[in-house]
């Protein structure tokens, strides 16, 4: 296995000479290896900044779709009661299309 490894350890090697005798050779990959890592940080910054908006709005979207399927199924329940349209109206926020539309679904 030492065997494999010691062609990337002469070029390791050799780099770090090169760069140990040549100042502006340094500081080049020094700049060099800055720019990647300044680059991987704004990448994953970015990738997680994504993953948080994405989760809210999931969120969000989850919380809108179950509000309005509770207004449906009390809705459905002051139907069956037989309450008049405008208490359900009152009472659920639904509009009297909405309404309209789970009476026909009822029939």
């Amino acid at each position: 296995m030492m065997h494999e490894l010691e062609p990337a350890l002469k070029k390791a090697m050799s780099v770090l000479e090169f760069l140990s005798q040549d100042d502006q050779a340094r500081q080049q990959y020094e700049a060099r290896q800055k720019f990647l890592r300044d680059e991987a940080s704004m990448i994953e910054g970015a990738r997680e900044e994504g993953l948080k908006k994405g989760l809210e709005e999931g969120i969000q979207k989850g919380i809108k779709e179950g509000e309005a399927e509770s207004k449906r199924k009390i809705a459905i329940n002051m139907l069956a009661l037989e309450l008049d349209q405008d208490t359900i109206i009152k009472a659920t926020g639904l509009t009297i299309s909405e309404l309209d539309e789970l009476k026909k679904e009822k029939e």
